[in-house]
């Protein structure tokens, strides 16, 4: 550690330092001798030190993204020493931009207190992670990070182990500690589906992140969730199951229903079947019962319920998108996280206010979606990679 980072005050030092990223991400016995000497020899540092491993290790995940010109200072320089480090050294199991990627991800505006039990939100001085780059599926179990190419299916058969199904049908195994924070992180244009230790089934979907523990235990099983997902929890009348958003938890016992909870979109909660509990940070609940959804205003701090077709907020899990009288600006994003890429209005084309009803397909062949989604919305398409050129449909 350089000795001018002595001069900046509190743990953010730590958090600057390409050593301490590098033995938080990949652990040695050689880093492990590094640091052990260097508390020795600045003991007055132990608690700093300390402070920087609980957050590098603790906090949630997030992928909300932070205009450079509003980043605050230790962002900036926490975001050059993890480019810096990505230059300087060849990172053991996988790339450069996933490793960076995981460092970055793990700073965010929210994180879950484990000791209080408490989810916080820092309005002042903090950090905030940057979009995930990795194109590939990663499976965090603290210090060790696995990546998958493909979409997988994830099983944990016990509290040392998690099985590991591609595409392709071939098995792998993933070893596992039973003290560690597990996450699972799938970047736009992936789809992950994984059973937890109690049975529970969780469909993930495009541009998510969700974290649990190996086992759960105590009263309640508890997950952490950033993005969408599908669950059909396992009844257990003596835990109830409770997901943590970062606006809201749903509580329940034994169920199926949707949870969108993107930073970018309004949140929301669809009950296919059985009941749950909408809580709210201020700890006034709602109910849900079959075929409602509970919509949450982030202006307001609170929920509007409507009946909904449930078919059209889980349909993405069976591969093909549903929808009526949505509108297309909506349509748009969902297709740009199912696929990983970006749309491009030209001047003349407005969707505000519009509305499309249809069913698309969600095939590898991205051309056949765009031809569906031209139909149901209008308008013609220019396809350039990952950028998607949108023109108002000609009366020729």
């Amino acid at each position: 550690m350089k000795q001018n980072h002595f001069k900046q005050a509190g743990f953010t030092k730590f958090l600057q330092d390409e050593a301490f990223i590098e033995w938080k991400l990949f652990p040695s016995e050689e880093l492990d001798t590094y640091w052990s000497n260097f508390l020795d020899r600045y003991p007055e540092e132990r608690e700093n030190f300390q402070m920087a491993e609980k957050k590098f290790s603790s906090i949630r995940i997030s992928s909300h993204r932070v205009l450079p010109e509003k980043r605050s200072e230790p962002i900036k320089q926490l975001e050059q020493s993890l480019s810096a480090y990505g230059r300087k050294r060849r990172l053991r199991h996988y790339s450069y931009a996933a490793a960076i990627s995981v460092a970055l991800l793990i700073l965010s505006l929210f994180y879950y207190n484990r000791v209080s039990g408490e989810m916080l939100s820092e309005s002042g001085n903090y950090i905030v992670g940057n979009k995930l780059e990795s194109e590939d599926i990663l499976f965090v179990a603290g210090n060790q990070t696995s990546s998958f190419q493909g979409n997988v299916d994830l099983t944990i058969e016990n509290e040392k182990t998690v099985r590991v199904r591609g595409e392709n049908n071939q098995d792998a195994e993933i070893s596992i500690e039973q003290d560690v924070v597990n996450k699972l992180i799938v970047p736009y244009g992936k789809r992950s589906k994984i059973i937890l230790s109690d049975g529970s089934r969780v469909w993930l979907n495009s541009g998510s992140v969700l974290e649990f523990p190996c086992t759960f235990s105590g009263e309640k099983r508890e997950v952490i969730l950033h993005g969408e997902m599908y669950i059909e929890v396992e009844p257990d009348p003596d835990r109830s199951f409770v997901v943590h958003t970062a606006d809201f938890d749903v509580k329940v016992h034994g169920t199926r229903f949707n949870v969108t909870a993107y930073r970018e979109t309004s949140a929301s909660v669809v009950l296919v079947e059985g009941k749950v509990g909408l809580n709210l940070k201020d700890g006034e609940e709602l109910l849900l019962s079959p075929r409602e959804q509970g919509l949450y205003s982030g202006s307001t701090g609170t929920f509007t319920t409507r009946v909904v077709d449930v078919d059209a907020y889980i349909s993405w899990k069976e591969g093909y998108l549903m929808f009526e009288d949505t509108p297309v600006t909506e349509a748009l994003r969902k297709i740009e996280r199912y696929y990983n890429l970006s749309f491009n209005l030209d001047e003349n084309v407005s969707f505000s206010g519009l509305t499309c009803t249809g069913k698309i397909i969600l095939s590898a062949n991205l051309d056949n979606v765009m031809t569906a989604l031209s139909v149901i919305s209008n308008t013609e398409y220019k396809r350039d990679d990952n950028m998607i050129y949108i023109f108002k449909k000609s009366n020729n």
